[in-house]
């Protein structure tokens, strides 16, 4: 994780270099908008890998000499089959039409949304909702 915090980061950084400039030339919002949020994106990833480098440490791929055995073995738990995810989408569908056709098709979609997440965040934890 190392190599890619390294590598974003310096993306990072060319996008800071290119927001400035562009501001500076340009003085466009909408292209300062989003030389701005490819930044800030970035960053978050580079913050990301370097945050996961720093509690995991090095992984097998980033050693040169490492054997395929090395990474073999669980790695995470993936979820079985839920309803979740189908709800959430559902809510966001209700939450666009809603943006075309009134407030009350948006707070709803909003209310199924919300429910389909909070349902995918406390599906497989001991916390009853």
């Amino acid at each position: 994780m190392k190599s890619e915090a390294i590598l974003f980061a310096g993306v990072a950084v060319f996008f800071l270099f290119t927001d400035a400039l562009y501001t500076w030339w340009a003085r466009e919002p909408a292209g300062t908008a989003a030389l701005t949020v490819a930044l800030v994106m970035s960053g978050v990833i580079a913050f990301f890998c370097a945050m996961n480098y720093r509690r995991k440490g090095r992984r097998p791929e980033d050693v040169p000499g490492a054997e395929v055995r090395e990474r073999a073995g669980t790695l995470d738990f993936f979820p079985p089959h839920s309803a979740y995810p189908p709800v959430t989408a559902v809510g966001m569908a209700l939450m666009g039409v809603g943006v075309v056709f009134g407030l009350w098709l948006f707070l709803i979609g909003c209310g199924v949304m919300l429910a389909g997440v909070f349902g995918m965040v406390f599906q497989f934890t001991d916390v009853e909702v």
